[in-house]
């Protein structure tokens, strides 16, 4: 009987979502020239992770990118390549073909293997320019990283060699780890002597194939720094016991010498690791759990149930009299404080800050300045406004031709912003707040403002507006959410086309909000989004 591996994979995906959406933040945030050390370090975390986990759950294809990747990303940390703009593009592209192979194995559907490999190929050839001895089309064993012999050095100068000593908790395989694949990694890093120890591993009859039995002590020689080591355990951090001992002058030549003291405390006693794990608990019980949208919402279906339920046995409780009656009517009473704190509950259950909805612009602001020649500065306030999930849906695509419109038709070039007197970067703003029971959104530019007479041309042309209508300023601004409706010249891959702008305005209104607009003439413009704190429970009459 083999343990079902399928099971993991959900978690796995998401994961891996997560990290993919922390690495490109991550990555927008480098620096070209002078990157932070401990953001790249943290971007090769991710790849590693992503390449382990792809290992153990047998995605070869990613295994295989991620290897290229992950690759680059250590030349990067090692110092011996340079982060520049067209490494930081290959970066944030490989983000998005990882994310799309990921999805693409998640839904069992077939992957572009051509962008794959094209992009795959644009790594290896970075990585040959830096004209090192190691060549980066040899992959090693699934999960493990590349770590050159100069970085595998102890710093310290003592003599090589390690002895490691490796016993999986009884649960290693349920969290989806694999044992075999740690100790392959562990023999690309030097010469290796494997001994596993199978005391523990009952008899044939009372064996248990979904959990582990054995531990293994392993005598690692060569050059290898103790940080090589620990990684090849990421993944099984806290799922077992680990001592990683440096072996004495002779451990090179016999792999037999009196090891020195351990450099990590030493095994730690099933009693401690029990107590240990309790206090873990604890810790994860005080933090978050996962829980899936479909049982939030068989909740809040409940929830309304009950506060229906509630509202009719006081209307009933209406009707009776005499003692018991008051008794059932001040019962009801507390029945309905209970209900509304249970309610209100289950609402902050579904709220959720906006950052998860902010967090997709900082790349979209980038790519789209890029191709259009301009220069954005985009800002972020507020980002921990929480919304209730189903809103924070549906305000997603409105925020996004609103920041598309701020950059293709309010920021201008760069040097007509100079002449103008202006800083050649324009400056895109996302603020969220809260106002009263309402959550208010705001995408503001200091770019050239609506242009009140090109508009109100526009609306004469089309017939919106006839040539003798005298219009206020906030008529003349809400003629932009006429459906086709544009002042656009022509027509490109980002706007022109009048579509967008009406359909802010519906699904703003679909929301229960509504959207206001606020420019001045070569001063920018501010749009004005106020939605609902939540999805409301209505009671039942």
């Amino acid at each position: 009987m083999s343990l079902d591996l399928t099971q993991f994979h959900d978690a796995f995906f998401e994961e891996s979502f997560e990290a993919l959406d922390a690495m490109e933040a991550a990555l927008l945030e480098l620096d070209v020239g002078a990157p932070d050390p401990e953001l790249i370090n943290d971007i090769f975390r991710v790849a590693h992770s992503i390449k382990g986990g792809s290992a153990t759950f047998g995605f070869s294809d990613i295994v295989s990118f991620t290897h290229s990747l992950e690759t680059l990303l250590d030349e990067l940390r090692g110092g011996r390549l340079a982060v520049t703009a067209s490494i930081s593009d290959l970066l944030l592209k490989s983000v998005d073909v990882l994310r799309e192979m990921l999805r693409a194995v998640q839904a069992k559907l077939p992957v572009d293997a051509q962008r794959i490999a094209d992009l795959q190929f644009d790594l290896e050839l970075a990585i040959a320019k830096r004209g090192g001895a190691r060549s980066p089309s040899t992959p090693s064993a699934p999960g493990v990283s590349g770590v050159p012999a100069a970085s595998n050095a102890p710093a310290d100068g003592a003599a090589p060699g390690w002895r490691i000593f490796f016993r999986p908790y009884r649960e290693f395989f349920a969290r989806g780890n694999d044992p075999v694949r740690m100790l392959r990694e562990l023999a690309t890093l030097g010469t290796i002597e494997v001994e596993v120890d199978a005391a523990q591993l009952p008899a044939l009859a009372e064996l248990d194939p979904q959990t582990c039995h054995l531990a293994w002590t392993v005598n690692l020689g060569g050059a290898i720094a103790e940080e090589a080591i620990r990684e090849v355990f990421d993944w099984a951090t806290g799922e077992c016991d680990l001592i990683i001992e440096r072996l004495g002058a002779k451990a090179v030549d016999g792999m037999q010498a009196e090891p020195v003291e351990p450099s990590e405390p030493a095994q730690v006693s099933l009693a401690a690791r029990e107590t240990a794990s309790g206090a873990s608990a604890e810790v994860a019980a005080a933090g978050s759990i996962r829980v899936s949208v479909e049982k939030i919402d068989e909740l809040m279906n409940t929830v309304g149930e009950l506060v229906i339920t509630q509202a009719m046995l006081s209307q009933l409780s209406r009707a009776l009299e005499g003692p018991a009656a008051e008794q059932f009517r001040s019962g009801l009473a507390q029945l309905e404080r209970n209900m509304r704190e249970l309610q209100e509950s289950v609402m902050r259950v579904r709220m959720l800050p906006i950052s998860f909805v902010f967090s997709r612009f900082p790349r979209m602001v980038r790519d789209l300045a890029q191709r259009l020649g301009k220069q954005i500065e985009l800002k972020l306030t507020g980002e921990q406004t929480e919304l209730d999930k189903t809103v924070l849906e549906k305000i997603g695509d409105p925020l996004v031709h609103l920041v598309r419109n701020s950059i293709d038709h309010g920021i201008e070039m760069p040097e007509v912003r100079a002449a103008a007197g202006k800083a050649a970067a324009g400056t895109v703003h996302l603020d969220a707040c809260h106002r009263g029971g309402n959550i208010a959104v705001e995408v503001s530019d200091d770019g050239a403002g609506l242009d009140r007479s090109r508009i109100l041309a526009k609306a004469r042309e089309r017939g919106l507006v006839a040539p003798s209508d005298s219009l206020s300023d906030e008529q003349v601004n809400d003629l932009i959410f006429v459906p086709g409706f544009s002042t656009a010249e022509q027509t490109t891959d980002v706007s022109g086309r009048g579509v967008g702008m009406d359909v802010v305005r519906r699904n703003i209104k679909e929301l229960g909000g509504n959207i206001e607009v606020r420019t001045e003439r070569g001063r920018g413009s501010r749009f004005v989004i106020t939605l609902p704190l939540t999805i409301a429970i209505v009671d039942g009459q």
